[in-house]
C-alpha cells in the first residue's frame, strides 16, 4: 500500500512533464504488483485543479475516471486525521507544509503505509511518522 501526493498524478497526465517517465514507471510497477494506491480527498481536489488548468476538462475527467475504475482509492479524512493535519501544519509552518501534504502524512499514518509517491522531497523527507521510523519516498530517482 502506498499513499500518493499530487505531483506524480499531474506528471502522469502530461507526457511533456519533466517527471512523466518516472511517474509512468512508478504507477506501472505499482499496478503490476497489485499495490493499493491511496489518496486523500485533498489530493484529488489539488490534482483536479492542476490537471484542468494545464490539460483541460478531458484530462481532469480521465483522472476522475481512474478513481471510479479502481486504479486509485480515495480515503475519507477522519476528525483525527484533520487534527493531525493541523498539528503538522503548525509544526512545519516555516516550510510552509500546507494542508494537502499534511493530509498525505495523516492518511499514511492511519493506514500504516510507509511509502509515499511524491516528487516533493523537501517536505516529505522531513516528515517522521507519528510512531517513528521514516517514510520511503517513491520514485527513488527521477
Amino acid at each position: 500500500m502506498i499513499v500518493c501526493d499530487t505531483g506524480p498524478l499531474v506528471a502522469l497526465a502530461n507526457t511533456r512533464d519533466e517527471h512523466y517517465v518516472a511517474a509512468n514507471n512508478l504507477f506501472r510497477d505499482l499496478l503490476m504488483a497489485g499495490e493499493r494506491i491511496l489518496m486523500s480527498p485533498m489530493v484529488v481536489a489539488e490534482t483536479c485543479y492542476w490537471l484542468n488548468h494545464h490539460g483541460g476538462p478531458e484530462v481532469e475527467a480521465a483522472f476522475l475516471d481512474s478513481i471510479v475504475d479502481g486504479t486509485f482509492t480515495v480515503v475519507d479524512l477522519t476528525t483525527a486525521d484533520i487534527a493531525r493535519m493541523a498539528e503538522l501544519v503548525r509544526r512545519f509552518a516555516s516550510f510552509p507544509l500546507g494542508g494537502t501534504d499534511a493530509s498525505v502524512v495523516a492518511v499514511a499514518e492511519r493506514y500504516d503505509a510507509h511509502e509515499i509517491a511524491t516528487f516533493d522531497r523537501r517536505h516529505f523527507s522531513s516528515m517522521v511518522p507519528r510512531l517513528g521510523g521514516h517514510f520511503t519516498l517513491l520514485p527513488e530517482t527521477f
